[in-house]
Formats: structure tokens, C-alpha cells, sequence
């Protein structure tokens, strides 16, 4: 019974420093100074999403391909005197051809086009 009475008062007293901690951190939540966007430009206390631009999104990630590319190419100058001619020629075409496709796709699909 003692041991009953040690762990309930024990639970009581964890949910009750629960309890408090929550109303705390709820009065403290309400600033809305705290909660605004710093450089987001997103306000979060509206209805709804805002509107986002697919084709914004799409010139990002043609943004990152290229950009990873780079990192790829660039440490790979470093190493021309670990590698022969012929396979630096290999790598380099395979990488601009690769990369010459995607563009010509993105041309096609009117990707490139802001509208």
C-alpha cells in the first residue's frame, strides 16, 4: 500500500509540473512578435497556403543540377595527375553530354520559358 501510495503521489506530482510547464510555454506561445517570419516572407497566421510558383520550383532545381555538376567537375581538375588524358576526355563528355540532354529536354518542355 505504501509503495501504491509513493507512486501515485510521484505521478500526481510529474503530471501536475506537466500541467504547469504546458500553460507556461501556451501564455509564452501567444507573442506574436515571436512567431512572425523573420526573412521567410511567409505569414504564418494565414487562413490558407499561399500560393507557391511551380515554374519557380523547376528553375531551382535546374539550378541545383547544374550547381552539383560543378561540385563534381571541379575536385575532378585536382586529380588530372592521378589520370590519364583519355579517361579525364571520357569523363568530361560523359558529364556535358548528360548534362547537354537535360537541357534540351527542359528547352522542349518550355521549362526554360518564364511565363
Amino acid at each position: 500500500m505504501l509503495m501504491f501510495m509513493f507512486m501515485f503521489s510521484t505521478l500526481l506530482i510529474l503530471i501536475l509540473i506537466m500541467n504547469m510547464i504546458f500553460m507556461i510555454n501556451h501564455w509564452k506561445s501567444i507573442n506574436r512578435e515571436k512567431n512572425s517570419p523573420f526573412e521567410c516572407g511567409f505569414d504564418p497566421f494565414s487562413k490558407s497556403r499561399n500560393s507557391f510558383s511551380i515554374h519557380f520550383f523547376c528553375i531551382s532545381l535546374m539550378f541545383l543540377i547544374f550547381d552539383i555538376e560543378i561540385t563534381i567537375v571541379i575536385p575532378t581538375t585536382v586529380s588530372l595527375n592521378f589520370i590519364t588524358t583519355l579517361s579525364w576526355i571520357n569523363f568530361c563528355s560523359i558529364m556535358f553530354t548528360i548534362l547537354f540532354v537535360g537541357l534540351i529536354i527542359e528547352w522542349a518542355e518550355g521549362s526554360m520559358e518564364w511565363k
